[in-house]
């Protein structure tokens, strides 16, 4: 493939995921979930904290800008300006599948911009499970990468009219990276969602971390779908599991999660740490921003985001991200019956919280039932 035809491709999926973004319909799991209100549950807002702490990875935020894109001349206007937000904001950032780069290392820049911006923020290189040992590292010194993310994308790979059909080497070639680089590894999914099963087997590869990235945003069916002369693969669009679903399925896994997919508003982050996940990520919504409004406005955005993550947190009684493991979540529709059919009883998230301070208030248990921490 010659590199404008990769250029042309990374372009097509930033132009389709906004499109998705300007037409969605707007629900998905994450409504399924809601919270008891325990009217005296409340703390004071100095006493929050944001800082989140999972396998030996400590981010300030528990919110980061999940991966994108990069490898074109566009991409890379696109990965400066998400740049400066993370840097703004203090917020971590991974970079898109820097594919483009090992088949084209003249648009390197495009990615290394992530640290050109921010030199000293948090950032995650991005690879193919097919990258080779020597490519992944190379992927984490060009970015000087604090992790590294390998994204998994069976679905996407097989509506992709240019994608891969051989899936059998990915197994093991994720466990030679995870081996090899010098960085906390990440496997990801791109939008269907990892079962408990699949995280059973990224763990024992030696994989550090787990995003379980389910259905609910960006469906890269559809886009991949929207570039076939005869978009003759719209039936997969809606394949996989939701990112509440993914995490009710994660339960007791032994491995820490984090969470994208379906993310659109700061309760759907309170929601998914309260389901266990350790961080929460979002791109579609952030790049619809970017594009129709401007860094400036993205920046806003993510300020306003934070702001009431903690006060959503100082309501609930959560002094840490953590915390919110012990707050009480109704199980409701869809969601319930897909735990009833994977053996997941939603009874115990209703009653999580079990004592009351000297105050008065409803705190979390010490040990929340559920947590995957």
């Amino acid at each position: 493939m010659t590199e404008p035809l990769i250029a042309q491709r990374k372009d097509d999926h930033v132009r389709l995921a906004v499109e998705q973004q300007h037409d969605h319909s707007g629900r998905n799991q994450f409504d399924e979930v809601t919270f008891v209100h325990h009217a005296l549950a409340g703390i004071d807002r100095e006493d929050v904290s944001l800082a989140t702490s999972f396998a030996g990875i400590s981010w300030q935020v528990p919110l980061y800008i999940n991966a994108m894109t990069g490898g074109s001349v566009n991409t890379g206007v696109i990965n400066r300006n998400l740049a400066i937000a993370a840097r703004e904001t203090g917020v971590p950032i991974a970079t898109g599948s820097m594919s483009a780069y090992f088949k084209d290392p003249s648009c390197s820049g495009t990615y290394s911009v992530l640290r050109e911006e921010n030199p000293d923020g948090f950032i995650l290189a991005n690879v193919n499970a097919t990258a080779s040992v020597e490519n992944a590292q190379r992927a984490v010194d060009l970015l000087k990468a604090d992790a590294l993310q390998i994204h998994i994308n069976t679905v996407q790979e097989t509506v992709m009219p240019e994608g891969d059909r051989s899936f059998a080497s990915w197994v093991p070639q994720i466990g030679k990276i995870a081996a090899a680089v010098d960085v906390p590894v990440i496997v990801k999914e791109v939008g269907f969602g990892l079962s408990r099963e699949t995280l059973r087997v990224v763990q024992d590869l030696g994989v550090r971390v787990a995003d379980v990235s389910g259905r609910g945003g960006t469906d890269f069916a559809r886009i991949e779908n929207g570039r076939r002369r005869l978009g003759d693969y719209a039936y997969l669009v809606g394949w996989g599991q939701s990112t509440a679903a993914c995490l009710l399925d994660a339960q007791g896994a032994g491995i820490p999660v984090l969470a994208s997919g379906g993310v659109r508003n700061p309760l759907d982050v309170v929601r998914a740490l309260a389901l266990g996940a350790s961080g929460v990520g979002a791109s579609g919504g952030f790049l619809r921003t970017l594009q129709d409004e401007g860094v400036e406005a993205l920046v806003a955005q993510l300020t306003t985001w934070l702001d009431q993550l903690a006060a959503m947190m100082t309501m609930l009684g959560a002094r840490t991200p953590a915390e919110l493991t012990g707050c009480d979540l109704l199980i409701s529709g869809g969601l319930r019956d897909f735990c009833a059919d994977r053996g997941i009883e939603t009874r115990q998230f209703a009653r999580r919280s079990s004592r009351t301070d000297a105050t008065g208030a409803i705190g979390a248990t010490d040990e929340p039932t559920g947590s995957t921490r």
